[in-house]
């Protein structure tokens, strides 16, 4: 239950895309650097379904999955120095990602008062203010989400501040019905949007994700992802435009998560572990176990030799009050997922 990977693969009409294209012998070569035409208009016409919002093909880059998608995006957006700000805890490849482009993550301490997301009040009392700023709706490792109003609001005030904002979205479709699901391509011009076929689409090891593009970086990451990657793999890029008509299959595997979610949900606080972040989206338990351990390292070592099961510190999440919390992943093969809870009883003495 420690990495976020899907334990359902690729949908099977991906998959036998993949293969009908390599059968008819397509030469599979580069294409051009934002990736297939007609995968990304697929795109864009999911922004028009599912959002409604208007998404021209030219502003989407098809990416070598969201991690390649980071650093384009923040190479186009900022410059060596600039300050980027983010919620604390915060998926770590952000913060290790600018500071090995020589930028510096800001990190804004936030807790379950604010549901593990910045607010506007914070934002407002930087000063100065960063050039840039993370939010992931839903997140990683809280899986919470920004309500539409809220998200509307630090996207308009990151607009109008001249702060850069960056919308990690690579979870969306796996949301539980508390919060709306909402992007900020929706509410500014001038945000960055990431998301991958990683997560809903269980695609991680294709390595496909997208940009949404604002005017001004569209000619920018042309040039950097001409350099950097050439283009994302040209099969992948056939597999994951037929992942957008496997919508049966990929609700089936998201119902599952939700079962398995229900059940950590009712039997994680009979297991002692009662004090877990508003779970809205993706596929992640942020507890708080600062009232069983204060090494939450050393919690994580223990629950895999006495109960067998595999969680995250929380230190990779919050380096300054990360020992008193762990991650569950419940993306895994359902019937895993459902053992659980009765592991950590046992091994709790509950």
């Amino acid at each position: 239950m420690e990495v976020g990977q899907p334990g359902t693969g690729a949908p099977r009409g991906a998959a036998e895309a993949a293969i009908r294209a390599l059968q008819a012998g397509s030469p599979m070569g580069y294409t051009e650097a934002f990736g297939l035409a007609s995968l990304r208009a697929r795109i864009a016409r999911r922004y028009a379904e599912t959002y409604g919002v208007v998404v021209a093909p030219s502003r989407i880059a098809v990416t070598v999955g969201a991690s390649g998608a980071f650093p384009l995006a923040f190479l186009a957006a900022f410059d060596a120095g600039d300050r980027v700000a983010m919620a604390s805890p915060f998926y770590p490849p952000y913060a290790n990602i600018l500071t090995a482009l020589g930028m510096v993550p800001q990190l804004l301490p936030c807790d379950a008062a604010t549901r593990f997301q910045p607010t506007l009040a914070m934002l407002e009392k930087l000063d100065p203010l960063p050039a840039g700023l993370i939010v992931a709706s839903p997140s990683n490792p809280a899986g919470t989400m920004l309500p539409p109003e809220e998200l509307r609001d630090i996207a308009r005030w990151c607009h109008a501040n001249g702060v850069r904002l960056i919308s990690d979205e690579i979870y969306h479709g796996l949301t539980w019905g508390t919060v709306a699901e909402s992007t900020a391509a929706a509410f500014s011009d001038s945000a960055v949007v990431v998301n991958s076929f990683s997560k809903y689409f269980s695609m991680t090891g294709w390595r496909i994700g997208w940009l949404v593009l604002p005017e001004d970086l569209v000619r920018p990451v042309e040039c950097l992802a001409q350099n950097m990657f050439i283009s994302a793999p040209h099969i992948a890029q056939v597999a994951a435009e037929a992942a957008f008509d496997c919508v049966p299959e990929l609700e089936a595997n998201k119902a599952a998560y939700a079962r398995s979610r229900a059940r950590l949900l009712e039997g994680l606080p009979q297991a002692g572990l009662d004090r877990i972040a508003q779970a809205d989206g993706a596929f992640y338990l942020w507890c708080d176990v600062g009232h069983l351990t204060n090494d939450s390292a050393a919690f994580c070592a223990a629950m895999l030799e006495g109960a067998g099961i595999a969680a995250t510190t929380g230190l990779d999440f919050d380096r300054d009050r990360g020992t008193r919390f762990l991650r569950f992943s419940y993306c895994g093969v359902e019937a895993d997922m459902a053992q659980a809870p009765d592991r950590l009883k046992r091994w709790l003495g509950r």
